[in-house]
């Protein structure tokens, strides 16, 4: 088959064209510079070509005697339609392109009658997203008859090649809203702000930030998720926190969008070049339930050295294009999704020094491990709604406020910014994982205080309040858990057993709703906050979520 590809000697289009043309393909290698075509033809094979894809006169004479259409080209966050697909229809030739942009890779899907009028193939995000990062999820999730989180960061290395279009597209998005699918809603948050690590085969580690992909639009319906992230990173962590830096100065008004200084970050990102290395590679971790409501935890790794890992996003164009060669593929438009499978990557990346591994990873909501399986499976519903927690969500309801009257008591609750007094306010808490940890924020009408919680052991947690830490025991007796406090700590040094604050603290489930009673006392200072309520997770409609009986797997219905 003949191949054209728009953008065949740029930094993906030159890997695919690469590819295609060892596979065999007869490629035509087109840009704007015949020059930078010529040159790269007379390296690797191929037609050069001279071509302008906003001139679509000259592209649809191009296409004459051409199979397969490939846009690697982008920025494809600024095309407003998506006049290369609908022209490839036109001429009866198959159409791929390697968008990473959500909005553009969904739409293709308004062109799906014509294409399947004009039986030929026309497929959006033929690239690591979504077309691998689906591949694996399919895979990851077998058996799992929920998935709660699915969470995907891309890490390239420093000495990786940087397109401009690609830098574009990024730039574009740093310090802005960005939509999440996070429980079940869509939560919005800046671009590249905050950070987590992730690691990699052969020990990498490398920070991950939130960023835009067409996954984060796709995968909540396509695989019925609970909640979808997508991160990239840089390896170095001047560049990747130093964006994170220019990202907050664009929220603040200080900078003007950054894509508008596309080329001086290019420039300045060359200069750093050779630092760090050529190796990176990409993480996709799924997790879920199985039938028996056992939760599950399983990360799919990838590392690439050697400065190989701008091939993986021309993968799946190398893959696609001989599904449609040996007449696989059936006509229509659509996202690149369940059209290449996992064991397909793997071989066509073992080539590219791909080492991959899968893991099976501890990621069981924190009171579900501190209280053990058993107990958790004899929990209420509202219970186990309240404390499933895998990524993050929202629960909602009321409180009664009463305070302490001593002087030291008003200024306990001053430091730990408890709630004022108040017969009923309303209370919104939110929940999130980050790594091991839950971080809780309380919120009542407009007063807020923070807590994280982590694993201490069995029966136990712990919970930071800034400087003060304390553990937590955790006595569950007929589906009623207290909450008592058993050891402290001020700065990391022990506190003295007679100045623990007292907690007489109590979840429970009424009437089908999730209670809590929090009581604080401290010595001498006697009672310092007493509140309780009731809350609700705002994600999940209760009339319809069960537990499923004693196994205590959650239905969504």
């Amino acid at each position: 088959m003949k191949i054209l590809v728009l953008g065949g000697y740029g930094v993906f289009g030159g890997r695919a064209a690469r590819l295609l043309i060892e596979d065999g393909f007869e490629v035509i290698v087109s840009g704007r510079s015949e020059a930078k075509a010529r040159a790269f033809t007379e390296e690797f094979g191929g037609q050069p070509l001279a071509l302008d894809k906003s001139d679509l006169a000259a592209v649809r004479a191009a296409l004459d005697g051409v199979d397969i259409l490939i846009d690697a080209i982008g920025p494809f966050q600024s095309y407003a339609s998506a006049p290369l697909a609908e022209l490839a229809i036109e001429c009866g030739c198959h159409y791929l392109d390697l968008s990473d942009d959500a909005d553009f890779t969904t739409s293709i899907t308004s062109l799906d009658e014509r294409a399947k009028a004009a039986g030929v193939v026309v497929l959006s995000g033929v690239s690591t997203v979504p077309a691998i990062s689906s591949a694996v999820v399919v895979e990851l999730s077998k058996d799992l008859v929920e998935v709660t989180l699915i969470d995907t960061a891309i890490l390239p290395g420093n000495r990786a090649p940087r397109g401009r279009s690609v830098m574009e597209a990024i730039l574009s998005q740093v310090g802005r809203p960005l939509a999440q699918w996070r429980s079940n809603q869509w939560v919005e948050s800046p671009a590249w702000s905050g950070a987590v690590t992730r690691g990699l085969p052969k020990g990498l580690r490398r920070p991950a930030s939130p960023i835009g992909a067409p996954d984060l639009k796709l995968f909540p319906d396509t695989f019925k998720a609970r909640s979808v992230v997508f991160r990239a990173g840089l390896e170095l962590a001047v560049m990747h926190h130093g964006l994170r830096a220019f990202g907050w100065l664009h929220r603040k008004g200080l900078l003007p969008r950054l894509d508008r200084l596309t080329g001086l970050m290019l420039f300045s990102a060359n200069l750093l070049r050779w630092f760090g290395s050529d190796q990176g590679g990409m993480t996709v971790t799924v997790c879920g339930r199985d039938a028996h409501g056992h939760p599950v935890a399983r990360a799919w790794r990838l590392h690439m050295s050697e400065g190989k890992g701008p091939f993986v996003p021309s993968v799946p164009a190398l893959l696609l294009a001989r599904h449609i060669a040996s007449g696989k593929m059936s006509a229509g438009s659509s996202p690149a999704l369940f059209c290449i499978t996992l064991g397909e990557v793997e071989a066509a990346l073992a080539k590219l020094t791909g080492v991959f591994d899968r893991q099976a990873q501890e990621r069981t909501p924190l009171f579900e491990v501190a209280i053990g399986p058993e107990a958790w499976s004899d929990m209420p519903p509202s219970y186990k709604a309240a404390h499933d927690l895998w990524d993050r969500h929202e629960m909602v309801g009321s409180a009664s406020v009463a305070r302490g009257k001593s002087s030291l008591a008003r200024l306990i609750a001053l430091v730990f910014r408890f709630p004022p007094e108040k017969q009923q306010t309303p209370l919104t808490v939110t929940m999130e994982r980050i790594g091991t940890k839950e971080h809780w924020t309380r919120n009542f009408d407009g007063q807020r205080f923070t807590s994280v919680l982590s694993n201490a052991g069995e029966g136990k947690v712990r919970e930071q309040f800034g400087p003060f830490a304390f553990e937590l025991d955790l006595p569950v007796s007929d589906g009623r858990m207290q909450m008592n406090v058993s050891r402290g700590w001020f700065l990391g040094l022990p506190m003295p057993r007679w100045s623990l604050p007292i907690s007489d603290t109590a979840e429970f489930d009424e009437d089908g709703v999730f209670q809590f009673d929090v009581k604080l006392s401290a010595p001498i200072a006697g009672l310092v906050v007493h509140y309780r309520g009731s809350l609700t997770r705002s994600d999940l409609d209760h009339s319809a979520a069960s537990f499923g009986g004693s196994d205590g797997f959650l239905s969504l219905g």
